[in-house]
């Protein structure tokens, strides 16, 4: 196998970051200025890791396309981290965005599209009993209160190097010595995670076991498959095991399908037959409009009832004053009866497979030592030979050269990925020409770098 040339690699990446130069001039000078009012320079924080001198400034996005203040265009298999993944601006949800927002955004009333979301979230997830936020954060914030309340115990149960949002729960991981201690970066943490968060790798019923043996177990609150690491795919009858664990130790089983929701219409948990307590889901819902979700089995929405004093229901840490409002709740319905469909999600995936078998026809002509996995319209490549199994696997797997090298050369074609990781996903908007072009841009980067022709 081809070894990559550390200094060749260090001599394409200041070409590449040149070539950012001069193609974002006008970026680089928005950039410059908003460091004068913005925190850190961008509007929020994370918009700082792009590779590039600075981010992108974008002008105006439609479908899989997004063109930027220096006029460049891009084909956009980033989406937003799954908040464009119905594709930019698509029109029925935009026509319906702007019918609503004529007769009214947010209300603290309910209007009809509330049930209709309702009814079709119960449809794909299968669970009866749905609440509206505004982010899967809140979501999962949420939906934690509620298992605590009606558990009467207090932790939570995370995978290791898991992705929830900005929930305080959730930014735990494993001391080499096996206890949980807090994420690098986990700012302003208002308690030890000890106290809050047990935390197990994907894949390791004996240690999920252990921590339901405790007894202080409220919810285990996991992603079907760790996405936000690379992709670790659960192995064959992990999840029917965790239902089993759940169910004897007296613990609620949460799912989150923020990031899953590219496994079909109905996420993992339809794809793959799962029987959560909890589904929770953000991001994608209302087409760009602030818009998330949790659900409740019928079991679960008793318990909840019992443990409900309604005249308390606007100070117990469940709400928020624009959660469930008309407008976002009018995107979602536009957006899931539309846009996200039965069919759309069909051809989404099939582009997914396209995809994937290019990435996979690179890496296997030219020798590299990589893999490329896929989660329906998901899919990733990471520089090592083997899948991960676990969390620390797939950390230990992320190379800070390559990773941001692959990106920077990819945007310099007009093809944009995933900042933090090289995922794509697929819209309904996405053509095959623009899975080929990616296909193309990256075998161009990998004989760079390997040397080839």
């Amino acid at each position: 196998m081809p070894d990559i040339d550390r200094t060749r690699l260090r001599t394409v990446m200041e070409r590449e970051r040149e070539t950012f130069r001069e193609r974002h001039r006008r970026s680089g000078e928005l950039a410059a200025d908003a460091k004068g009012s913005l925190l850190f320079g961008v509007p929020m924080n994370w918009m700082t890791r792009w590779p590039g001198d600075h981010p992108v400034f974008v002008d105006r996005a439609e479908g899989a396309r997004f063109w930027d203040v220096d006029g460049n265009a891009f084909v956009d298999f980033c989406l937003g981290d799954t908040g464009g993944m119905a594709g930019h601006a698509p029109k029925a949800s935009v026509d319906a965005i702007a019918t609503q927002a004529a007769k009214g955004i947010t209300l603290m009333l309910p209007t009809a599209d509330a049930a209709w979301v309702g009814r079709e979230m119960t449809r794909r997830f299968g669970v009866p009993y749905w609440n509206f936020t505004l982010t899967a954060t809140d979501a999962n914030r949420f939906a934690i209160r509620w298992a605590r309340e009606v558990t009467g115990r207090p932790k939570v149960v995370v995978h290791n190097w898991c992705y929830h949002g900005s929930v305080d729960e959730s930014f735990a991981t494993l001391d080499p010595d096996g206890h949980v201690v807090a994420r690098d970066g986990n700012v302003g943490r208002p308690v030890d995670l000890d106290e809050t968060t047990l935390v197990v790798e994907i894949n390791d019923l004996d240690a999920l076991e252990r921590a339901l043996a405790t007894g202080d177990a409220a919810v285990c609150m996991f992603e079907p498959a760790l996405t936000n690491i690379g992709i670790v795919l659960p192995e064959p009858g992990y999840h029917e095991a965790v239902r089993e664990l759940c169910t004897r130790y007296g613990t609620l089983l949460l799912i989150d399908e923020t990031h899953t929701i590219s496994a079909g219409p109905g996420g993992c948990t339809k794809a793959w037959g799962l029987e959560p307590d909890i589904v929770t889901i953000g991001k994608t819902l209302g087409a760009g409009i602030p818009s998330a979700a949790y659900g409740f089995t019928e079991e679960l929405s008793r318990r909840v009832y019992a443990r409900t004093d309604w005249k308390n229901a606007d100070v117990g840490g469940v709400g928020g004053t624009l959660a469930g409002n008309a407008l976002s709740l009018a995107a979602m319905r536009s957006t899931l009866g539309e846009v996200m469909t039965d069919d759309a999600f069909e051809r989404m995936i099939s582009l997914g497979e396209r995809f994937e078998d290019g990435v996979r026809g690179v890496i296997e002509s030219r020798g590299v030592p990589w893999h490329v996995v896929r989660l329906g319209c998901r899919v990733e490549y990471l520089f090592r030979p083997d899948r991960a199994r676990t969390g620390t696997e797939a950390a230990a797997g992320q190379d800070d050269e390559l990773d941001p090298l692959i990106h920077l050369y990819l945007l310099n074609r007009g093809v944009l990925m995933t900042p933090f990781h090289n995922m794509a996903l697929m819209s309904p908007a996405t053509t095959a020409e623009d899975v080929d072009r990616h296909t193309e841009v990256f075998g161009q980067a990998v004989d760079e770098l390997i040397g080839g022709s």
